[in-house]
């Protein structure tokens, strides 16, 4: 089936499903997605639901593929910080570790990642290319190669670690992440 724009036709697209789809996703994981749930959100039928995917998987397959196409605009966007001074860059990045919308997502991803492929390389890319930014921002700090990897390394690893601990662990704030750059940003050897 072909996407048709829902504007003015009354009629569903299947991008408005998979939009649908992947907000539940991030708000509630993918238990949430359910076919007469999306129905009675949508206020269609389960009929307009089969117009449009085969199953409940054709749906997930859907929404990943989206969700990827989502991330890898973002990957993009990424791409532009390399015009800003080093510093600035890792923070602009460590600050998305504090927003609890970017952790929901990421533990909801991750475990969707260990049943669909496309999700987890996507996920996998990203990741890459995060390190790399990082990487890179150290490496223009002054740092050896092997510290500006570790630093990244590090950095990385926190991100992931906030997604998972927020629940059970003290809650990282803003000021927590500005004193962890600093304190990954500072030369060997200093205090």
């Amino acid at each position: 089936m072909t996407s048709t724009a829902s504007s003015g036709t009354g009629r569903l697209s299947i991008d408005d499903w998979t939009e649908r789809a992947l907000q539940l996703l991030m708000d509630e994981g993918v238990g949430a997605l359910k076919i007469a749930r999306l129905c009675r959100e949508l206020g269609v039928t389960k009929g307009s639901f089969y117009w449009h995917f085969a199953d409940l998987e054709a749906l997930r397959t859907a929404v990943a593929k989206r969700w990827t196409e989502r991330t890898r605009a973002e990957l993009d966007e990424l791409r532009e910080l390399g015009t800003l001074p080093p510093l600035e860059r890792i923070r602009i990045m460590a600050a998305g570790l504090v927003e609890d919308r970017a952790w929901n997502v990421e533990r909801t991803l991750r475990e969707w990642a260990r049943t669909d492929a496309s999700v987890a390389a996507t996920i996998g890319e990203s990741e890459q290319h995060v390190f790399g930014l990082l990487n890179d921002a150290f490496l223009e700090l002054g740092h050896p190669a092997g510290a500006a990897r570790m630093r990244a390394g590090l950095l990385t690893y926190a991100g992931i670690g906030f997604a998972h601990g927020q629940a059970s662990l003290p809650r990282v704030t803003m000021d927590d992440i500005g004193d962890l750059v600093e304190f990954l940003s500072k030369e060997t050897g200093t205090t």
